[in-house]
């Protein structure tokens, strides 16, 4: 039927719509940074959303809503649970949005665009690649396994024109 069809797409499209406004803190924050400089990037991004201020622990609230209702991070299983929210488009400012629940190692990669992170603690005092909690900044051209130590992370990844390449 026509009209279920449709209603389902417009339904569908309200709750992609619902979803990105969640994120749409950390899309404006990285629009216009360059990631060949991580600390650079990192400092600025920063100053544009601190992990501390009260804005971010709104959005972390929100993000923490959606990974329980099953929402965000809903693929796999830990060490690693993953899920692509969108891929790259005008209104993501040409980043896809992946969300990674973790406690362990993921599967090597590289970013042949760069990669900025969000990186929110769940439990224990986790490092995402040795770094705290807030923005983590990969370079275009570097590659790692992802690894979270030391306690469990919520990790928001905004690829550069969703630009990944896994290796195996």
């Amino acid at each position: 039927n026509t009209a279920v069809d449709a209603r389902h797409a417009s339904a569908r499209t309200r709750r992609m719509t619902t979803l990105l406004e969640d994120f749409r803190p950390l899309l404006d924050a990285a629009v216009g940074i360059a990631v060949d400089d991580p600390a650079r990037a990192c400092a600025e991004l920063t100053r544009r959303l601190d992990p501390t201020s009260p804005a971010a622990r709104a959005l972390n609230a929100k993000l923490l809503a959606r990974l329980n209702a099953g929402e965000i991070a809903n693929r796999g299983a830990l060490p690693v649970k993953y899920g692509r929210v969108c891929k790259a488009s005008p209104e993501t400012n040409d980043f896809s949005i992946d969300v990674v629940h973790m406690n362990g190692a993921g599967p090597q990669h590289r970013h042949p665009a760069g990669e900025i992170n969000w990186c929110v603690t769940l439990d224990g005092a986790p490092t995402f690649m040795g770094r705290p909690a807030g923005w983590v900044v990969e370079p275009p051209g570097s590659q790692h396994v992802p690894t979270v130590a030391d306690g469990t992370m919520l990790i928001v990844y905004l690829l550069p024109q969703g630009k990944i390449e896994f290796q195996a």
